[in-house]
């Protein structure tokens, strides 16, 4: 399954690989290099992680086509359980697998003779910007962090859940699901996004609904292998699970939090920025919502980003 939402530039050369993770799932991985790079030196690497429910070709492969071309050998991946990536049942949904995915990235990088083990870094896109601050928070071979259009998967998974109640109601709701999952033999999975791209989103869609459409429903982001959400069951892990309980222990290695002027999320960005300690910073990115620094090269700050990692990585 390919749909590549960016064409590759032809200064770039993308291998296809494969790699465990440390339960033994097979990732699927796209690396991302210069061509003519010379891989008799070691350089510096990225891994680029996807937004929550997204694939390697769609966000992910933006930001590896731009910041190969700048030097740095980049990783894309599937989470395991989507994708190309193996894990059954499909579309299942776990804050500690998927942490750990950004750190099964750090070994297949590791193992690569032409990479810098002293200089890996790691970009979350979205969900995957809690899961690599999570990543982070544990693992020391990952040498900086930035996350773009940040979500803290395990805050929004209680996000309007504001009494003992109404927690009290969706837990027991997805408990009893799981029950009906066992007595069809299969977790209930529930897509949001359609098998083929809209021409135009729905004009009575509300927000934030529309902007998900904006970019997940219609070609500029369209995959059939990421048609929104996971098995109904997943949200269970997440609602018992703080991906960021330790951000203030990557300190000191830093941390670069990118969000849109007008983006929804600016508060999980905002709030994980409070909690982190020192070497840190926010930038805002002017005149851009959520989805724009998923794709729009017109709005990712490529070159912040570029200076960070090589600032970050000097020595």
């Amino acid at each position: 399954m390919s749909n590549y939402i960016q064409s590759l530039s032809e200064n770039v050369e993308r291998v296809h690989v494969r790699y465990l993770n440390r339960y033994g799932i097979a990732l699927a991985g796209d690396l991302y290099t210069i061509k003519g790079m010379d891989q008799g030196r070691k350089h510096p690497a990225l891994i680029v992680g996807a937004p929550y429910g997204g694939v390697k070709e769609q966000g992910p492969s933006v930001y590896a086509n731009e910041l190969a071309q700048r030097g740095f050998v980049v990783l894309t991946f599937d989470p395991c359980y989507m994708g190309e990536s193996g894990g059954e049942p499909r579309r299942v949904s776990s804050p500690d697998l998927f942490t750990e995915n950004f750190c099964a990235g750090v070994d297949f990088l590791g193992l690569q003779t032409f990479v810098d083990r002293e200089k890996i870094g790691v970009i979350g896109i979205c969900g995957s910007g809690g899961f690599a601050l999570a990543a982070a928070q544990m693992d020391t071979r990952i040498k900086a962090v930035v996350t773009a259009s940040m979500y803290d998967m395990t805050v929004a998974a209680r996000l309007g859940l504001d009494s003992k109640e109404k927690i009290f109601a969706a837990k027991d709701a997805l408990a009893r699901q799981r029950w009906v999952d066992a007595e069809n033999g299969s977790p209930e999975y529930i897509p949001t996004f359609p098998e083929e791209p809209l021409t135009e989103v729905p004009a009575d869609m509300e927000e934030p609904a529309a902007e998900w459409f904006r970019f997940y429903a219609v070609k500029r982001g369209h995959h059939p292998g990421a048609r929104g959400g996971f098995t109904t069951t997943s949200n269970l892990s997440f609602m018992n699970y703080d991906l960021l309980a330790h951000i203030d222990e990557i300190s000191p290695r830093p941390v670069l939090f990118i969000m849109g002027d007008r983006a929804h999320s600016r508060f999980f960005s905002e709030n994980a920025y409070a909690k982190a300690a020192e070497p840190k910073e926010i930038y805002n990115v002017e005149d851009a919502e959520h989805i724009d620094l998923y794709d729009r090269t017109d709005r990712i700050p490529f070159d912040k980003i570029e200076n960070f990692f090589k600032d970050s990585m000097e020595g």
